[in-house]
């Protein structure tokens, strides 16, 4: 029976490849719902046990694949506090949209053979009630009337060293800013909590 637990253990490799997972489809999710690409460009997939339409663009998925296997490691090393995903004018260059994905660490810190017995199935649908608030925030967001563009920001302890391809930049602040703050979820090593803050010019 122990080495039936131990099989099925989370561990932080494991862990943090939960959160990139959950990523990769919440940020699929946004960019579909808040028609910042054309319909067309995404294909329907089951996941969670939802529907989730994912980017077929091959230079967002080449994006988003790299900027994740990057978070991955930096989830494994902890020093990751926050990702957000920032939508902006591209004609104005404002920020429209900025949906924050917080990290908390709520493991052993010190050790790097932290596992979890948390059940995945458990932690699935953790996820699934979270990307389902994402998919009916159509519902209350303001409407996106202009062509926009989309980033992602990792903000990360500040004693690392980037990579050639990563540079330092400015926070993605709203002027007239309203948060909605969605579910969380946790693996019992990485905790996610989802925010979105939107322009209110109500």
């Amino acid at each position: 029976m122990a080495a039936l637990k131990n099989k099925s253990a989370i561990t932080v490799k494991g862990s943090a490849e939960i959160i990139c997972e959950y990523l990769n489809f919440g940020t699929n999710s946004i960019l579909f719902q808040r028609g910042i690409y054309p319909p067309e460009d995404f294909k329907n997939v089951e996941n969670y046990g939802l529907q989730i339409y994912m980017s077929q663009n091959n230079k967002i998925k080449e994006f988003l694949s790299s900027t994740f296997c990057q978070l991955k490691d930096w989830l494994m090393k902890q020093v990751v506090n926050k990702v957000a995903l920032i939508i902006t004018n591209v004609k104005t260059r404002e920020v429209m949209e900025r949906w924050d994905f917080n990290v908390q660490y709520v493991g052993d810190v010190n050790n790097p053979d932290e596992k979890s017995d948390k059940p995945l199935k458990l932690i699935q649908n953790e996820i699934r009630e979270v990307l389902k608030q994402i998919a009916a925030s159509v519902a209350y967001l303001p409407l996106l009337d202009c062509l926009c563009s989309f980033d992602v920001q990792i903000y990360t302890k500040n004693d690392i060293d980037l990579p050639a391809e990563w540079a330092d930049a400015q926070p993605a602040d709203i002027k007239n800013a309203q948060c909605v703050k969605l579910r969380s979820f946790s693996t019992n090593i990485h905790k996610m909590e989802t925010a979105v803050t939107y322009k209110n010019d109500d």
